[in-house]
């Protein structure tokens, strides 16, 4: 199950993949959360488990890395996301990866 947090009339520029069950998925979408009320920008939330999106096998692709946010397309963290880098990107002129 997919579930849509956006800001309504905006571009989604954020997309948090996690899954249920997950402390550490529970800890980034609250980081996400914060960090877009703070900068306006859109986010929603995506469950690997659901099956594919775009025709991307989300489980083979990321199940080893959850929770795995992206902004703009690019990965920018995963395991554990740091606000501060998150917001800084968010900021920035354009996306910038973290690694």
């Amino acid at each position: 199950m997919s579930r849509e947090r956006e800001t309504v009339g905006l571009m989604t520029r954020v997309v948090l993949y996690g899954r249920a069950g997950c402390h550490l998925c529970d800890e980034a979408r609250e980081v996400v959360r914060t960090v877009c009320a703070e900068t306006g920008d859109a986010w929603r939330e995506v469950d690997i488990d659901a099956g594919t999106a775009d025709g991307r096998d989300l489980v083979a692709e990321l199940g080893e890395l959850v929770p795995v946010v992206e902004v703009d397309g690019v990965q920018q963290g995963y395991w554990r996301i740091d606000p501060n880098r998150l917001r800084r990107t968010l900021t920035a002129a354009g996306p910038r990866p973290l690694a």
